[in-house]
This record gives C-alpha cells, structure tokens and sequence, in this order.
C-alpha cells in the first residue's frame, strides 16, 4: 500500500486501506457490499489526521484556493455545457 501524504499519518491510512481492499475485493466485486459503512470511521480517522497535518504545513490554504478556483471553472464550464444544449435541444 502506498505511504500517506503526511508520514504521521501512515498507520492510521495503512488500517483504512486494509479494511477497503477487503471489503472492495469480499463484498463489493462480489456483489454483496454496495455499502462501505464498516470502513467509515476508519476513513475518518485517516481524514482527520490529515486535515491536521495539511493545516500545520500550510496546504490546506492551497486546497481551499484550489477549489475556489475550481468552482468558478466549473461555473462556467456549465453554464456554456448548459446553453450549447439547450441550443441544440431547439433545433
């Protein structure tokens, strides 16, 4: 499994991965698992520690901008998706 973003951070990602794979490989390409509830708090641990980390080295600013920006491209990637279709649906 791959090393987590923040070294401190690894064992808690490690716990998450573990119960993910199995439940990925037991039950969902299995068709009996559509829901990955039993892996929820471990996921939150993990995006917990983090947060912390990511704040304590300044990248969650970063983070905050990028979505920001994304929004906005978003925004207006939609609106022209939004006028071209509803150009072509009058036609």
């Amino acid at each position: 499994m791959s090393a987590s973003l923040a070294p401190e951070c690894n064992e808690v990602k490690e716990r998450y991965d573990t119960c993910f794979l199995k439940w990925y490989s037991e039950k969902y390409l299995r068709g009996t698992g559509t829901d990955n509830n039993e892996c929820a708090d471990l996921f939150k641990n993990y995006q917990k520690c983090l947060t912390v980390a990511l704040k304590e080295r300044g990248i969650d600013k970063l983070l905050d901008e990028a979505r920001e920006d994304q929004k906005d491209n978003d925004a207006t990637y939609m609106g022209r998706k939004s006028l071209s279709h509803l150009a072509a649906s009058r036609r």
